[in-house]
């Protein structure tokens, strides 16, 4: 009789989860890089399956002899994509990971979950099962799903991640819950609301608490990577002036006008809900760190990374890449704070990654940390970090939250999956690879240094690359970063100016 999601879970071995050593020996790994999020969050990814290609850095558990992994995308992988990584990796010859490792592809490039796809594709899963050992195997996803949990049971081998059903403690509103349960430091704000008219009373409320506040942003409940939140200025509305009931009427007003970058938002408020929160401001220097952590499945927490997270977009609030580690000041205190919010998370039987983005606000006493928000999900900090860890074999130090390689150097790095340049347009990865390499730039494990690079399937149809620079300082991590932009866009523009009745492109490689 086939098993129930909570039967298969209770397979699951806390060895498993560690990255950190040889444990997994003789079992089987299947990798859904699945991005499962709603089509209106889907569709604002440029190639969105392409992200699939993020969790390739997983292939790190092929160190380990006795590990063998089946990884699925939407389309096949390139040999040289798969291959750039294996090669990469150290105390392994490459051609010893790729007899373990199966790749099997859906065949469809559209722009729906992978876990989607292969639902609707029985004669494929039961290939899969094939290739999965009873009691030997788990599964990774990049966040679990009513769709991954199907899966899951489809293919009878356990999840290692959160229950959908828990879900909770990873929207806006759960973490706030979490924050006020830990007496965690957050930002004044409303309970969730799911009309307008009550997002207008909930903001009335905030200002009425503090009526010094100048702007304000209202947050989906269940918004990915700040795509979900919007900037309410307060100033121009004159709140001061109005009494309660004009108030409302006024921020009614502005907030049927709200630039929210996900569209039909106020459709999605009536779905998930939105609510309120104070935008802090004040301070030398503000900035955006984050945390990352595993919960093991007999609730052990394990602190993986700390980082500085660059934001843009219109808003200011999307995710466009990050710096490792976070800055000494405080990086301590986010480790602690982020441990204490994955045991609570672990005691409501929580899973595998999660991670705490927290605002930082330098004042004259020091630095103040204010926790924003958690997600039950690999995120954009998880796959730099995976490829640290890959190239490395490394650990992090749990005092000084460092990560030492085994020659006791410390590591840094920045990273991004949006490299974006016109010029890159039409390249194909061997024509990236062959600039970078013909530059120096590509990571040398000699000297602790270089760049490595993700979402290569992006590259000829949008001019977009993911990369994460490595150095053995903050500075020499940045100084690679830039060079390596700068030479794929030189090197880009040379290959477009080619005369392609008698050129050849050997003629127009920069050189060393």
């Amino acid at each position: 009789m086939p098993l129930d999601f909570a039967a298969l879970q209770r397979q699951l071995r806390p060895e498993w989860g560690r990255e950190d050593r040889c444990s997994l020996a003789d079992v089987d790994v299947l990798v859904v890089p699945s991005l499962s999020l709603e089509p209106s969050a889907l569709a604002l990814v440029t190639g969105a399956h392409h992200y699939e290609e993020r969790q390739l850095f997983a292939l790190s558990r092929l160190r380990d002899p006795g590990v063998r992994m089946v990884y699925v995308t939407s389309k096949l992988l390139p040999e040289l994509v798969v291959d750039a990584v294996l090669e990469l990796l150290p105390g392994v010859p490459a051609a010893h990971a790729r007899r373990r490792l199966q790749l099997f592809d859906t065949d469809d490039a559209s722009e729906r979950p992978l876990s989607a796809k292969l639902l609707e594709r029985p004669a494929l899963l039961a290939r899969l099962r094939e290739q999965l050992r009873p009691g030997r195997s788990f599964m990774l996803t990049y966040n679990v799903t009513p769709l991954e949990k199907l899966l899951s049971e489809k293919l009878q081998i356990p999840l290692f991640g959160t229950d959908p059903a828990l879900q909770w403690w990873g929207t806006k509103a759960g973490a706030r819950d979490l924050f006020q349960r830990l007496a965690i430091p957050h930002p004044p704000g409303s309970a969730l609301v799911h009309d307008l008219a009550s997002l207008a009373e909930a903001t009335a409320d905030l200002w009425e608490r503090l009526p010094s506040l100048r702007r304000c942003v209202v947050k989906l409940n269940e918004g990915f990577s700040g795509e979900g939140n919007a900037l309410l200025p307060l100033e121009p509305l004159d709140l001061a002036e109005h009494c309660p009931r004009e108030r409302r009427r006024v921020l009614l007003e502005a907030l049927q006008e709200l630039p929210m970058p996900a569209a039909h938002w106020i459709e999605q408020m009536a779905q998930q809900g939105a609510l309120v929160e104070a935008w802090l401001e004040g301070g030398l220097e503000v900035r955006s760190p984050s945390m990352q952590g595993a919960i093991l499945p007999e609730g052990e927490v394990v602190v993986l990374s700390t980082h500085e997270q660059v934001l843009g977009g219109a808003t200011g609030q999307t995710y466009l890449g990050c710096e490792f580690p976070a800055h000494r000041e405080y990086r301590r205190a986010l480790m602690d704070h982020g441990r204490a919010v994955g045991r609570e998370l672990g005691k409501q039987g929580a899973l595998e990654r999660y991670s705490v983005d927290f605002l930082a606000r330098q004042g004259p006493g020091g630095w103040d940390l204010q926790a924003i928000e958690v997600n039950l999900r690999q995120g954009g900090t998880t796959h730099p970090f995976m490829a640290l860890h890959a190239l490395t074999t490394g650990e992090l130090d749990g005092e000084s939250g460092l990560y030492r390689a085994p020659t006791g150097d410390g590591l840094y790095y920045l990273a991004t999956d949006n490299f974006c340049d016109p010029s890159l347009r039409g390249l194909l990865p061997f024509d990236l690879v062959d600039i970078v390499a013909d530059a120096g730039l590509h990571y040398d494990q000699a000297r602790l240094q270089g760049t490595v690079f993700h979402l290569l399937g992006c590259l000829s149809q949008y001019g977009k690359i993911g990369m994460t620079s490595i150095g053995r300082s903050r500075g020499q991590a940045r100084t690679v970063y830039e060079a390596t932009q700068a030479q794929l866009i030189k090197g880009a523009q040379l290959r477009h100016d080619i005369d392609l009745n008698g050129s050849t492109i050997a003629h127009a490689l920069p050189t060393r």
